[in-house]
């Protein structure tokens, strides 16, 4: 009876560490949001409070993230004793992102050079709920379904927004839609493993 005892607690186990893997900690959703968050503050009080005109030239701040993103996955990769279907969902998610946001302004600069600052901010808030909501529904995690959707809705606001101050509908979406939920998720990660 114990040895059948110490099979389930194996397969339970088992089944715990397959569902905790580094998407779910939240670690990622943390760093960017405040990466992100933080540019935002910057860009609208270097250029709305301070009059200056290359204010956003602080977002190159997030090329310098990417690398300690890459090691940080490559990382938890090492560590991993499961890969889950949902693990490789969830990278295919993220990276269809990155490529897509990284498209959004080549396409956008080269059709519309200066005056793509029109649009940007919208298009990238609406962007950012895709992936944000997808996950939530991936890992059922209604935090994240819940930022995806206000991604959208501030999507819309912000065409009724001056340009200048879009860029606080950002900061906002960030805390909605990735920094709330990376708590939540880094919370509910710690519980999780503390009792593997």
């Amino acid at each position: 009876m114990e040895d059948m005892q110490q099979r389930l607690d194996l397969i339970e186990s088992m089944i715990r560490k397959a569902r905790n893997n580094f998407s779910e900690n939240g670690h990622l959703y943390i760093v960017w949001g405040w990466v992100i968050f933080a540019c935002c503050l910057v860009q609208y009080f270097a250029g709305s409070l301070m009059g200056y005109k290359q204010a956003y030239l602080v977002w190159m701040a997030c090329w310098a993230v990417v690398p300690y993103m890459i090691w940080y996955i490559r990382r938890q990769k090492k560590r991993e004793k499961v890969r889950t279907y949902t693990d490789e969902i969830m990278n295919t998610v993220w990276v269809t992102f990155g490529i897509s946001a990284f498209l959004l302004v080549c396409v956008l600069g080269l059709a519309l050079g200066p005056d793509m600052y029109k649009i940007v901010l919208p298009l990238y808030l609406c962007l950012y709920g895709i992936p944000t909501f997808l996950c939530g529904v991936i890992l059922r995690f209604r935090p994240l379904v819940a930022g995806g959707i206000a991604c959208w809705i501030l999507s819309l606001a912000s065409v009724f927004t001056p340009v200048r101050e879009q860029v606080l509908l950002i900061a906002l979406a960030m805390i909605a839609a990735w920094l709330l939920p990376g708590y939540q998720l880094r919370s509910r990660y710690r519980k999780e493993t503390a009792h593997v």
